[in-house]
C-alpha cells in the first residue's frame, strides 16, 4: 500500500514572483516533491550576487519567500532587471523579476 501525503507536489518548480514588476516587496513560490537541500539566490543584470534568500535544507511541499528588495547587507536594490536562481541537487531554474521605484 502506497501511502500519499497531501500537499506535496510531485515535481520541483519554481514559480513566476509576484507582484512583477514589484515595490517594495515580492514572492516568490516553489514547490518541493522531496526534502532537499534548496539554494535561491537574487542576481543583478551582470550576474553578480545581489542576496541570498535560501541556503538550507528543506522539506518538502509548496514553499513561500518573500524579497524585500535589499541586498546582503541590508541596502535597498535601483531599480532594474533582477533574476531570481532556485538550485537543488535535482533542479535548477532561474526566472526574471522587475523592480520599479
Amino acid at each position: 500500500v502506497l501511502e500519499t501525503i497531501e500537499n506535496v507536489p510531485n515535481q520541483f518548480a519554481l514559480h513566476e514572483n509576484y507582484p512583477n514588476p514589484f515595490n517594495p516587496i515580492t514572492t516568490i513560490n516553489y514547490d518541493l516533491p522531496q526534502q532537499t537541500h534548496v539554494n535561491l539566490m537574487i542576481y543583478d543584470i551582470l550576474g553578480r550576487e545581489v542576496v541570498e534568500l535560501v541556503n538550507k535544507e528543506m522539506s518538502a511541499g509548496y514553499q513561500t519567500i518573500i524579497w524585500n528588495g535589499k541586498d546582503n547587507i541590508g541596502v535597498q536594490v535601483s531599480a532594474g532587471i533582477y533574476f531570481y536562481h532556485m538550485q537543488t541537487k535535482n533542479f535548477i531554474n532561474t526566472k526574471k523579476m522587475i523592480y520599479l521605484k
